[in-house]
């Protein structure tokens, strides 16, 4: 995200967690009136896959939600013209047609093993309509789907599943392992999007998008985790074989995304093909994982900190597509 404001010309801010904290009201408010931003893009998440999200379900709620909540009421306070907050694609129920549209949202609850911080996301939207009828605080709100590329966390007990399996294909490689172990059946279906596709995607909502209406980031394809394991051991050059372990769960049955509201409303399409998003993505962990494992086992903080760490960022908005 700081990569692309740049590349357009914008003055970023982007404060790391020990930089501004927050879960600590008072650090928000120092920060907005030192920078005095016109527009705060939320990024800032306590995330994980599965595993990470079963382990700590109520670390998971109680900090993007209070994050959420304190950033938004703060960005009302000191009169930021524009909050741009990135929800997640865990808040849709669990059993939503596919593709998911932004309608569907409120449709049921969610899949169980991340349901609280999908539920502390979505009930950011709330705020955020809330705010904008009363306050005329201009909001928005955009649902990214599952993200991939490079600087992602490799940590394994809080990896998503992308980086998950390519630092186990890359290692089981180099080790000349025989077989690799994913988890659940491998039938569940995910859709990604490039991290670089995403980015884009914010900056042109930031620029063009001023409505209440939630909108959905995605690239409109799905894969099954079956498919997926077998394309990133393919592609890392990982020859043995893939076991399924069924006793650990799938997680949400399918997820795909229905894009044209993005398209439509401020002309995003993702431009980046799975299988180069896949290539860069192992090509970038070939070359800088193992630095980051070894920092993330030294000082026992994740891999990589412009993920883990609490980020926000402001800029002037252009008043020209990028």
């Amino acid at each position: 995200m700081v990569d692309r404001l740049r590349t357009v010309g914008a003055a970023v801010v982007a404060p790391t967690r020990s930089e501004c904290d927050l879960l600590d009201v008072r650090a928000i408010d120092q920060a907005l009136a030192t920078h005095r931003p016109e527009t705060v893009i939320h990024l800032a998440a306590t995330v994980g896959g599965i595993g990470a999200n079963q382990r700590e379900p109520g670390r998971f709620f109680y900090e993007n939600a209070i994050m959420g909540v304190q950033l938004i009421e703060a960005a009302r306070r000191h009169g930021v013209e524009k909050i741009v907050v990135a929800g997640t694609v865990c808040g849709y129920p669990k059993h939503t047609p596919v593709p998911f549209h932004e309608s569907d949202l409120w449709n049921g609850y969610p899949e169980d093993t991340n349901a609280p911080y999908g539920i502390a996301k979505k009930a950011l939207l709330v705020q955020l309509q809330a705010y904008r009828q009363q306050y005329g605080l201009n909001g928005i709100f955009l649902i990214p789907v599952n993200l991939y590329g490079p600087r992602d966390t490799f940590d394994p007990d809080r990896s998503h599943v992308i980086p998950a399996l390519v630092r186990k294909m890359v290692e089981a490689r180099r080790a000349d392992a025989p077989s690799v172990e994913v988890w659940g059946t491998g039938k569940a279906s995910r859709e990604f999007l490039y991290v670089e596709d995403c980015a884009r995607a914010v900056v042109l909502a930031a620029e063009r998008y001023d409505s209440p209406e939630p909108v959905n980031i995605g690239a409109g394809a799905e894969i099954t985790i079956g498919e997926l394991a077998t394309l990133i051991a393919s592609l890392s050059g990982y020859r043995g074989t893939l076991t399924f372990n069924t006793s650990r769960p799938d997680g949400q049955p399918r997820r795909s995304l229905d894009v044209s509201r993005a398209e439509t409303a401020f002309g995003f399409r993702a431009t980046t093909s799975f299988r180069d998003g896949l290539r860069r993505t192992i090509e970038w962990f070939e070359r800088h994982g193992d630095a980051r494992i070894a920092a993330a086992s030294n000082n026992g903080r994740p891999a990589d900190p412009t993920v883990a760490e609490q980020r926000t960022a402001e800029w002037p908005v252009s008043s020209s597509p990028s």
